[in-house]
């Protein structure tokens, strides 16, 4: 398996499997969820519903069967055998699955989550895509073609990130699990008219990819969440990178901080603000 064979009627046929599985498996329990198709895994905020477990076993079954012999990652799999993500370091071919990205949005009847999907060889993305179910939209990404933004009725804009052009725009995550590191991003928000979150990476990447917002800082690197992602961006001019050694993001890699900046001059700099010694 090459990127060469991630080709457009492969990539045509993932976007297909991904806007079904929104038709029949998600948009139907969307603001209509009871009591029984919803539960919580680690915390109280941390939910998974009936419409996430039947969406990626879809999805799993039938980008499987396009590729036999990909290894299979999917968010709601992972919570049940933790040691299914650590497999992704030695896959030769792997398929990454978030069914629902943004869960607490869709629980709560608010409309902004996602589906991604990634096609990762030898821990390198080389196909993401991002789906809004709610608009049947997406943006998709194959490595070495660039990023576009299509829908159902066939529109096509291919996405170029201008790295001269400043939004004083960003996204910080609200919750981030070590506390430590609230002081350091605070001063942040000083600097920038809109510091946001939205709860949702797929359409983080997807604000990040219009060139609508400068940078974005994620605490948790989780592959769902980003494995697609960071190809959209850097396909689309954009440029990611680990906050704490600036290596290339890698869906093997659990240990974060990963920054997202319009450009490396940006990146460089917001580094430094995020790096900065905590005040005593």
């Amino acid at each position: 398996m090459t990127p060469s064979r991630i080709t457009t009627d492969i990539a045509g046929q993932l976007v297909q499997i991904v806007r079904e599985t929104a038709r029949h498996e998600i948009l139907p329990h969307f603001r209509s969820l009871d009591a029984s198709g919803l539960t919580t895994k680690t915390s109280q905020n941390d939910l998974v519903t009936i419409a996430d477990r039947a969406a990626e076993r879809r999805i799993a079954d039938a980008a499987g069967a396009l590729f036999p012999t990909a290894l299979i990652v999917g968010e709601e799999a992972v919570s049940d055998d933790p040691d299914l993500a650590a497999r992704l370091a030695d896959a030769e071919l792997a398929i990454i699955i978030d069914p629902i990205d943004g869960t607490w949005n869709y629980a709560r009847g608010l409309p902004l989550f996602g589906v991604n999907l990634a096609v990762v060889e030898d821990g390198k993305t080389i196909f993401g895509l991002h789906h809004d179910p709610v608009t049947d939209s997406w943006i998709e990404a194959r490595l070495g073609a660039g990023t576009h933004r299509r829908d159902a009725a066939g529109y096509r804009q291919r996405l170029l990130i201008d790295a001269e052009v400043t939004t004083s725009a960003g996204l910080i995550p609200t919750a981030l699990p070590r506390r430590a590191g609230r002081a350091r991003w605070a001063s942040l928000v000083a600097d920038y008219e809109r510091i946001g979150a939205l709860g949702c990476s797929c359409h983080d990447y997807w604000l990040l990819a219009e060139g609508a917002v400068d940078f974005m800082f994620a605490d948790q690197v989780r592959p769902w969440d980003h494995a697609a992602g960071v190809l959209l961006y850097s396909e689309a001019g954009g440029y990611g990178a680990m906050l704490s050694d600036g290596a290339p993001y890698l869906v093997a890699r659990r240990d974060g901080p990963l920054l997202c900046a319009r450009s490396p001059r940006l990146w460089d700099a917001l580094r430094d603000k995020f790096l900065m010694p905590q005040a005593a």
